[in-house]
């Protein structure tokens, strides 16, 4: 259950030429439409609409992926709410931090993410009627006999979810019993912080850890459980009652027709099945490719660009008129002077505020990874051209050529062959640089991973094959591109 977290202000989306042309890639794909691709919602009744439904992106049992789909106690209510009202919802799995600002930013409907009602979320949040009632137990590695309650904790660390009750739990209590909190994105990550032995103990919603004990997490209880709060389905404070409406009396016939207990019985008595080695890379071996070819698609998307911007700013840097200059260095200062993550965020949670229109995650990341890229290839490019011999371009002159021939057929070619090995580096950077759009909920290489692992719970085992594939998609780039340099660069 998520608790305590403040949900940051954030977007709508981008309407450019771009995102068509994105769009229709994500199409291709599987991704499904979002933001201004999403059906615009009219108030009044819901039968027949579509919503665009944000949640977590690991949260099992109430969310997680399984075969590649997601699925969990969240998933399959909103789903049979859903059917039973006569409304259509899509599913973004963003994160919970990301869905709360997607929701702020009316980019999502509403938030189904096991998200615990507060008075603090109550001020920003319309809330349904309770669809589940929580608490929270402390848990500690299988094999560790030392810690059996909160008294044995002291002078030592415990981790917990960031924006869970689990945190807000231990933060209530750590004082009292003299430990220390660290908190972590993902449940699988406390998880294995606390087998690692870094921390001591584990503090988190009870269905959530006894699904990881049953799936395997290495963990076992040592408390009993604590009183917790309820979860509901969030809309933005005075926006969409017709849909909250119709969530209340979904949720009210499936308790009635016993489809409630059905979905709850399913999963909270349920783990995840264990595996061979082997069986891990085919069982998720769809999971696997398609985050594969989103990232490929990224990566050659925002190539593709920033080649286009840092030749244009390159030969700004390098330019007699000092705006042209002033533009270009601006325009490197602004995306070399900046973390990847935070451009990102700017994108596809800030600019549509800016702009007044949803960003869907394909147009975000590209926009991002292509205008940091193209930063450093600028420099690339201007380093090029600088590092010819000036006498070239004096001796190209003095024979009658003008500036633009000299720079055609002298300064140029020479210059590719310098910047080349940059350029190919700058490839591999950028193809890794994919990994950081997972965080906006971009299904790419990591995302998938992140997904299988929060289920089994296998984290080494699953980064080991993300990490093989990376490195031979990197090792076949590299080797294409020497071919290629070889070839055009004799």
């Amino acid at each position: 259950m998520h608790s305590g977290k403040r949900a940051l202000k954030g977007p709508a989306s981008l309407a450019v030429p771009l995102t068509t042309l994105l769009a229709a890639l994500a199409l291709l794909l599987g991704i499904p439409a979002s933001g201004a691709f999403a059906a615009t919602q009219d108030s009044g009744s819901v039968e027949g609409k579509t919503f665009t439904i944000g949640t977590d992106t690991t949260f099992a049992p109430f969310e997680f992926r399984e075969n590649g789909e997601l699925v969990g106690i969240d998933m399959d209510l909103v789903n049979a709410i859903a059917e039973d009202q006569g409304f259509d919802v899509e599913i973004r799995s963003l994160g919970f931090d990301a869905a709360l600002q997607a929701l702020q930013s009316n980019q999502v409907d509403g938030v189904i993410a096991g998200m615990s009602i507060t008075e603090e979320r109550q001020k920003v949040f319309d809330f349904s009627d309770p669809y589940f009632e929580s608490g929270i137990q402390m848990a500690v590695a299988e094999n560790n006999n030392d810690i059996s309650g909160y008294e044995d904790l002291e002078g030592k660390r415990v981790a917990v979810k960031t924006g869970t009750e689990g945190q807000a739990f231990a933060e209530s209590i750590k004082d009292q019993y003299g430990f220390d909190v660290i908190a972590f994105a993902q449940s699988a990550q406390m998880y294995d912080d606390v087998k690692a032995g870094s921390s001591v103990a584990v503090f988190d919603d009870y269905p959530v850890l006894a699904y990881g004990i049953k799936s395997g997490n290495g963990l076992k209880t040592v408390t009993d459980k604590e009183a917790g709060s309820s979860y509901g389905f969030a809309v933005n404070a005075g926006s969409n009652p017709e849909l909250l409406e119709a969530f209340n009396a979904g949720l009210a016939n499936l308790q009635e027709s016993g489809e409630y207990e059905e979905i709850m019985d399913r999963y909270l008595d349920a783990g995840a099945a264990d595996s061979s080695f082997w069986s891990l890379v085919t069982d998720n071996a769809p999971a696997f490719a398609k985050g594969l070819g989103l990232t490929l698609l990224a990566t050659a998307l925002s190539l593709f660009f920033a080649l286009i911007l840092g030749i244009i700013f390159g030969f700004f840097k390098v330019s007699s008129k000092v705006v042209l200059r002033g533009i270009a260095t601006t325009y490197v200062s602004i995306f070399r002077g900046t973390p990847v993550l935070v451009q990102a965020f700017f994108f596809y949670f800030g600019l549509p505020q800016l702009i007044g229109q949803p960003v869907d995650v394909l147009t975000a990341g590209v926009l991002t990874l292509s205008l940091n890229a193209g930063a450093y290839m600028t420099e690339i490019v201007r380093g090029g051209i600088q590092s010819v011999d000036p006498g070239q371009m004096e001796a190209a002159r003095s024979l009658g050529l003008g500036y633009g021939k000299t720079m055609q057929k002298v300064v140029i070619p020479q210059a590719i062959k310098i910047m080349t090995p940059s350029f190919i580096n700058q490839f591999v950077i950028t193809l890794k640089d994919t990994s950081l759009l997972a965080v906006i909920g971009f299904a790419e290489l990591t995302y998938q991973a992140q997904q299988i692992y929060a289920v089994n719970f296998r984290t080494a085992e699953v980064l080991l094959i993300v990490a093989a594939l990376y490195f031979i998609v990197i090792t076949l780039l590299t080797k294409l591109a020497d071919v290629l340099d070889k070839r055009f660069n004799k």
